[in-house]
């Protein structure tokens, strides 16, 4: 038993600071501001852009022309059927087709709509890059803080095991208190792996974000969360219709089905085809023709009907998916509003130095047990209190910064429902 509580301990006290002499100590705001501007996956909407603009540069110019040519031998025959003359027959024509008005104004307007909606897909995930980052940094230094309450707890117990081992117990008092120490060290093993992992996952993808080496050590200067009341219900409501990104872009796929419908519906009017050409026989004598030959296609096989049903299929299942996704919006923004207000106002129930009576409490029973003034069951009691404490703080904050960030992206307001007052030192 004694050797697996060394080898507790040493996990729990020499791993965090074997750790943290190797950590490098970033400002919460910096390390957000850094992970936003240099992600690499950036890239690929600010690509996706820049085709969407190059589109835009072809939609409303006209098809190529085409240029076609001939050549051949010819004969002429008398009407007795002699060769009257032989020589060379070639002909060149230049066809270009010219789309029906407003034809090229609708592809344009699509083209331009591939632009928004290439726009609104990177303002999105900058907006989810960001609270993302925000989450994790303040979840690892939400982590160092759990390390740190447990291995301070753990101190005490090993200094106590350490007392207990010492001495030959006398009677069966010492001896249920060893053993009541003993399993408050089993729960404490848990919570300390616990701690550890979630240290490790957000450290983790924390360094994925910021493409640093998986393994590099990281410390956030512990933030104080300051957290303010949302607008009122109506205009979260509204603003969320009118800013958020997700259902802006189902408003703008619903403005590109109807262009494209509106499109397919001016296809059914024929493309006209324009073909200047030129001709030249040399026979029996020189021949030269010069003319413009016209062409238009003639639907008979009800392809641009079934084109434009699709279309207006295509555009009422947009309708109906913004309308779905604005239902969606309403309800994910009451949910979060009402989440988000219960955070806070269970948050506003603590005192500034909540964290620190529980701290004080903690250590002040370490020192009356050891002098016999604190019965065994309230100095374990109390040490689980202020580790229960603490997490229940940082779990709190936790899912009330979650909220307000999620309620910032549903719905854009900027209303500081989470700002960060100066740094403190992690205890």
């Amino acid at each position: 038993m004694f050797a697996r509580l060394l080898v507790l301990l040493t996990l729990i006290n020499l791993s965090p600071r074997a750790i943290q002499a190797a950590e490098t100590a970033v400002a919460l705001d910096a390390l957000v501001a850094a992970i936003t501007a240099h992600h690499p996956e950036l890239a690929f909407y600010e690509a996706e852009i820049a085709a969407a603009r190059t589109q835009t540069r072809t939609a409303s110019a006209l098809a190529d022309p085409t240029l076609s040519t001939s050549l051949g031998q010819k004969r002429v025959h008398s009407a007795s059927g002699a060769l009257a003359g032989e020589g060379t027959a070639w002909s060149v024509s230049v066809t270009q087709t010219f789309d029906w008005p407003g034809r090229l104004a609708l592809r344009k307007s699509l083209a331009n709509g591939q632009v928004t909606l290439a726009e609104l897909g990177l303002a999105r995930f900058r907006s989810a890059l960001e609270a993302r980052a925000r989450t994790l940094a303040y979840g690892l230094h939400a982590a160092h803080t759990r390390a740190t309450a447990v291995r301070e707890v753990a101190d005490r117990f090993a200094a106590l095991k350490e007392n207990f081992l010492a001495r030959e117990p006398a009677g069966l008092t010492p001896l249920l208190e060893t053993r009541v120490i003993e399993a408050a060290e089993l729960s404490l093993q848990r919570r300390a792996t616990a701690a550890e992992l979630a240290l490790h996952a957000a450290l983790l993808e924390l360094n994925q974000l910021r493409g640093a080496s998986t393994d590099t050590a990281l410390l956030v200067t512990a933030p104080n969360l300051i957290f303010a009341a949302a607008p009122a219900t109506d205009a979260l409501l509204a603003a969320a219709r009118e800013n958020n990104f997700d259902y802006r872009i189902r408003r703008a796929e619903l403005e590109q089905q109807g262009f494209a419908a509106r499109l397919a519906q001016n296809e059914r009017r024929p493309a006209l085809s324009v073909s200047p050409y030129y001709s030249r026989e040399s026979a029996d004598g020189h021949e030269s023709t010069i003319g413009l030959g016209l062409s238009l296609p003639i639907p008979v096989t009800g392809r641009s009907r079934a084109t434009t049903d699709n279309a207006e299929a295509r555009r009422r299942q947009a309708e109906i998916a913004a309308l779905i996704a604005q239902r969606d919006l309403e309800r994910e923004v009451l949910s979060t509003a009402h989440a988000f207000a219960t955070h806070v106002a269970e948050i506003r129930r603590w005192s500034p130095d909540t964290a620190q009576k529980f701290r004080e409490a903690a250590s002040l029973a370490d020192r009356h047990y050891r002098l016999g003034a604190v019965p065994i069951a309230t100095y374990v009691e109390l040490q689980s209190s202020y580790l229960d404490a603490i997490e229940a703080l940082l779990d709190t904050q936790a899912e009330a910064l979650a909220a307000g960030l999620k309620l910032r992206q549903l719905t854009g307001l900027d209303f500081n429902a989470v700002t960060v007052a100066p740094a403190t030192s992690v205890p």
